[in-house]
C-alpha cells in the first residue's frame, strides 16, 4: 500500500480479534542504525493525542495499562519487531494506534532513517499470520528524519481501519512526543 492509502480492516475481515503491526528495515552496514532504531506505538484518544505517558509503548514499557497494546518479544515472520494490538480489549477511549520508528538518541547522533535501505510496516491477522497489508518501502521518502510516524490502526464505523502514513520528522523522538502530548 502506498503512503496515504487505507484499507478498512474488519469490513475485509469480520472476525477480526487481534493484529500485529510488523516493521522491517535494512540498514545495510549501519550496525548503529540497527541497535538504535525503536519501533513503538501511541495510543491515542478522539483529538489524536495520547491519553497519558502510560500509552506510550517502547522498549521501556512493553504494554500499555489495559495490556490491548504490546510489543512481541519473538518475532514471526519476516519482520524486526512486531507489536501486538488486542482490537476487542483497546478501551473505548481510544481511537487510533499510531505506529513510530526512531533513532534512539546518544551513540545514534549525526545518523538519520535516510541511511535505510528498507523500511517496510506489515498488518498481520493475529489468529494466523496471514499478512493482511503491507506498506510500499518508505525508506525512499526519508531523508534527514530522526522519527517517522509509519502508519496507524484506527476506528471507524464500529470497525478498524489501516493507513499507511509514512510522515518523517526531523526532530526525532522529542518532536513526536510534543505532537501526540507524551510526557518524556
Amino acid at each position: 500500500m502506498q503512503r496515504g492509502a487505507n484499507v478498512e480492516l474488519t469490513r475485509e475481515i469480520p472476525s477480526l480479534a487481534h493484529v500485529v503491526l510488523g516493521i522491517d528495515w535494512n540498514s545495510g552496514g549501519e550496525t548503529i542504525i540497527d541497535q538504535n532504531l525503536v519501533f513503538a506505538a501511541i495510543l491515542c484518544d478522539d483529538t489524536g493525542r495520547a491519553r497519558s505517558g502510560d500509552d506510550f509503548v517502547f522498549f521501556n514499557q512493553l504494554a500499555d495499562p489495559n495490556l490491548s497494546v504490546h510489543q512481541l518479544e519473538s518475532v514471526m515472520g519476516p519482520d524486526r519487531e512486531q507489536i501486538d494490538v488486542d482490537l476487542h480489549a483497546v478501551p473505548d477511549s481510544v481511537s487510533r494506534i499510531v505506529t513510530v520508528l526512531y533513532l534512539n538518541e546518544g551513540t545514534a547522533r549525526r545518523r538519520s532513517l535516510g541511511q535505510l535501505r528498507r523500511c517496510v510496516l506489515r498488518v498481520v491477522n493475529g489468529a494466523d499470520n496471514v499478512e493482511l497489508v503491507r506498506s510500499e518501502d518508505l525508506a525512499g521518502t526519508f531523508n534527514a528524519e530522526t522519527a517517522a510516524t509509519l502508519g496507524e490502526v484506527y476506528r471507524y464505523r464500529g470497525g478498524w481501519k489501516f493507513k499507511v502514513i509514512g510522515q518523517g520528522h526531523t526532530t526525532g523522538i522529542r518532536g513526536v512526543a510534543a505532537e501526540y502530548g507524551i510526557p518524556l
